[in-house]
């Protein structure tokens, strides 16, 4: 190899362990909490909202977190969720994760008085629709948590990625 080919090679994984260096410093506590399994259990609240007109501080709101393929795989092989298609029926029909719960955005105010009789508001729910550019997942969510659900995760990458990934899914209404 010539001298500047080794010269670059010293540089460029000196630059990379610089950068985990601070990586590891910025995040010490998040890691350290993950480590030791003292991860938080509920979903973050947003920051205060200033407040309102009459001087009184607004109420912070839940908020729904992410959730990516490998954690929902997790959650659905141990059945430590509820897996919640926000999607409508006729998508659900098509194809959905084996062993989720049907429950359309559209039809949400309609039907949340019979799920919360199904699953107490202890359940972790894990609510997903069609993808990244679906946004009803993260409505579904919201609403789950305004009714008083604390723990609501969002799969983000939907059916589609669970799909590509290869795991379960099934046809028709169960």
């Amino acid at each position: 190899m010539h001298q500047s080919t080794i010269r670059l090679l010293r540089e460029m994984a000196g630059i990379c362990l610089v950068a985990v260096a601070i990586g590891l410093v910025w995040n010490h506590q998040l890691l350290y909490n993950a480590w030791t399994g003292n991860a938080p259990s509920t979903a973050p609240v947003a920051a205060s909202a200033p407040p309102d007109q009459s001087g009184q501080a607004q109420q912070a709101v839940p908020v729904p977190l992410p959730l990516g393929l490998m954690q929902v795989k997790e959650f659905h092989d141990r059945k430590e969720a509820v897996i919640v298609d926000a999607r409508d029926e006729t998508a659900f029909a098509a194809g959905h994760i084996t062993g989720a719960v049907s429950f359309p955005l559209g039809e949400a105010d309609g039907r949340l008085a019979d799920f919360a009789k199904r699953y107490p508001p202890t359940t972790l729910l894990v609510v997903y629709c069609n993808g990244y550019a679906c946004h009803d997942s993260h409505d579904l969510a919201n609403k789950l948590l305004a009714a008083g659900y604390p723990t609501v995760f969002v799969f983000e990458g939907g059916f589609p990625e669970w799909q590509a990934a290869g795991y379960p899914v099934m046809e028709g209404n169960q």
